[in-house]
């Protein structure tokens, strides 16, 4: 293991050079011996970015007895499939024995993937698909600067993934906030699996980044280390750059490098050595050409313990304050109570002189998803992404990673359809980001079927790890709002546009009052009955209600139950209705996908046979008022009445 303090040598020494070409030799070793052994993997990118992450670690401020040390600096791994290169260097330093890297790398169960992920220490952030690197690099380096801390962000990325346009929304996004301890690497080897980048792609690098207000350092030969190093320390400390500006720094790098065969050869960014070539690379290096057979014969012989690294993502501790009451008289639009309760959040929690606890990351939308009194109360703390719906929701899960309670506002065809890898990628990740969507459903009504997110129930209920709440009504929006921000977590809080009047109980009061207490997992019986029950949530709800008043002048009694918890749902709530009578789940939503094929699922699981009908959007809606697009599709008063008459005859 090598370290080098940048502020005190211009230049490598000659000792230093040598014992990195040692490094180099064992860790290119083990990225041959690793793919070879897996028979699969990524050799050729790995041996080109080797001399760059090695010199990283010996400059970066990291503990390896600490991974997950407070003040360290960050390495983000864009280009994750150069995993042998990373877990080679891990090993150099500590972090991972060679020993689990050859005999588990790419093997179920165990930590060394195909692409990063954190379960090995070091890495801290899984990564597979590319082009997302850099918006969690900028999320890491808004945390620091949030906290006033002069720690480093690096994000190493490939040539190829520039041609991703997350890429571009990220570096806008950076130079915006001054990022100036954002350090990003590309590793310039000018190959990617279909060839020449030029031929599949092209992309100006540097002139791109130059565009966006970055500097720009380039380094003619990232094979050299005295190169590497003079490159870095010049990115690190800002030579004649432009001050308060992220930075790139560009390694002109060869494929393959180090093996005379595999240079420059587009075919080893994916393929492996076959024994005999193998052989030949290894004595090229310099090394035992039998290690191959040592090395399988241990990782043949070798069980793999499937290993569990314990995640320290830090949460703060947040004070929610008092809910706000919403009166029996009052019309109020659920958005609106979200920003009243996330406004008495920042007031509560970001204190002057402090770094602020509760954060908001808007795209553009700050009015209508109503940010705009988080802004009023704690400026630094709202984040404004423009129209970058991909990069803000990386974003928005990086930051919550850094002990910052972090809240994505936008539409829901944005939050979710639009940007469904990237919270595919904040699940893996593990991350506590709070995304609060509205404009849900056909109440969106006016900006017709592009911007009626009819689906995103169906998306979200793919993401494993991801809780998903639908208030009914003001009240219970404030109450849902205030537990997410203080519980860790992936949440998704969804709600409509229209006002709505408050939901009351059979004494007139509302029914969310200041007793209430919000229960993921509970339903709750709005209005109860004897001949069926509806399940429903969200802003339809309001239509169900006014649908049981209709049948109870008819002389049908309903329950009526809000499943504003969809998951984790109620189960038992679920088969207790079941087995009273018929059911009936109403939603602003594709039935086929949200509540409706939910309940049908668990009454199957669970061997309970009933009369059920789903009632929910079948075909996307027009444009016109909510009222109206739900009398299209059966959704409004009259026909859930008549929809549940016919159930029940």
């Amino acid at each position: 293991m090598i370290r080098v303090d940048m502020e005190q040598q211009v230049n490598l020494t000659s000792e230093q050079l040598a014992g990195f070409q040692e490094m180099w030799k064992r860790c290119a070793t083990r990225i041959l011996l690793s793919t070879s052994l897996a028979a699969s993997g990524h050799p050729g990118g790995s041996l080109s970015s080797l001399h760059s992450l090695l010199v990283l670690y010996a400059v970066m401020r990291h503990r390896p007895d600490m991974p997950d040390w407070e003040d360290r600096d960050r390495l983000v791994m864009s280009i994750g499939h150069v995993s042998p290169a990373v877990y080679s260097v891990l090993v150099e330093h500590g972090y991972l024995s060679e020993e689990q890297f050859l005999t588990e790398f790419r093997r179920a169960g165990s930590s060394c993937a195909g692409h990063v992920e954190m379960a090995v220490p070091g890495v801290e952030w899984n990564t597979g698909n590319l082009g997302q690197g850099l918006s969690v690099g900028t999320g890491f380096a808004a945390a620091a600067q949030l906290a006033g801390k002069d720690c480093k962000t690096i994000v190493f990325m490939g040539d190829g993934e520039q041609q991703k346009g997350q890429i571009a929304e990220a570096r806008r996004f950076a130079s915006k906030y001054g990022q100036k301890n954002l350090l990003a690497i590309v590793d310039r080897n000018h190959l990617q699996i279909g060839g020449v980048t030029e031929d599949v792609m092209p992309v100006r690098v540097q002139e791109e980044y130059q565009a966006a207000g970055w500097n720009v350092v380039y380094v003619p030969d990232g094979n050299d280390f005295q190169l590497v190093y003079r490159g870095l320390r010049r990115a690190w400390y800002r030579d004649y750059l432009e001050p308060g500006r992220p930075t790139l720094v560009v390694m002109r790098t060869t494929m393959g490098k180090g093996i005379s065969f595999m240079e420059d050869k587009a075919k080893y960014h994916g393929s492996t050595l076959p024994k005999d070539a193998l052989a030949a690379a290894l004595q090229e290096i310099g090394v035992d050409a039998g290690l191959f057979d040592v090395w399988k014969a241990r990782r043949d012989g070798h069980v793999v313990v499937p290993s569990h690294r314990e995640l320290h993502a830090p949460y703060p501790e947040i004070e929610t304050g008092e809910p706000v009451l919403y009166g029996a008289d009052v019309k109020a639009d659920c958005r609106s109570a979200y920003g009243n309760a996330l406004k008495d959040l920042a007031a509560l929690n970001n204190l002057p002189g402090r770094p602020p606890k509760v954060v908001g990351v808007s795209c553009d939308l700050e009015g209508s998803v109503k940010m705009d009194g988080l802004r009023k109360v704690s400026p630094h703390a709202f984040i404004e992404c423009g129209i970058q719906e991909h990069h803000a929701a990386v974003l928005a899960g990086a930051l919550s990673r850094c002990g910052i309670s972090t809240f994505f506002s936008t539409f829901g065809v944005f939050a979710v359809a639009e940007v469904y890898n990237q919270q595919r990628l904040n699940d893996l990740n593990q991350t506590n980001v709070k995304v609060v969507a509205t404009h849900l459903g056909l109440d969106v009504g006016e900006d017709g079927p592009t911007h009626q997110s009819i689906d995103y129930l169906g998306l979200l209920n793919n993401l494993l790890g991801f809780s998903i709440f639908m208030p009914a009504d003001a009240n219970q929006t404030d109450h849902i709002i205030r537990y997410a921000a203080r519980q860790p977590g992936n949440m998704f809080v969804g709600m409509g546009r229209s006002k709505f009047p408050t939901i009351l109980n059979e004494n007139g009061e509302p029914f969310y009052g200041k007793d209430y207490v919000f229960q993921p997992g509970k339903a709750e019986l709005l209005r109860q009955g004897e001949h069926a029950s509806i399940l429903s949530y969200g802003s339809i709800l309001f239509e169900v209600l006014k649908a049981e008043a209709l049948l109870r002048k008819q002389g049908v009694r309903v329950d009526v139950l809000n499943m504003a918890s969809i998951r984790p749902m109620d189960v038992n709530a679920v088969l207790n209705a079941a087995r009273k009578g018929p059911v009936i789940t109403v939603e602003d939503h594709l039935a086929l996908t949200g509540l409706g094929a939910m309940v049908a699922r668990i009454l199957v699981q669970h061997n309970v046979s009933q009369r059920c009908l789903m009632l929910g959007v079948t075909r996307y809606g027009s444009s016109g008022a909510p009222i109206d697009l739900y009398r299209e599709q059966g959704l409004h008063a009259e026909g859930i009445a008549e929809a549940v008459q016919n159930l029940i005859k």
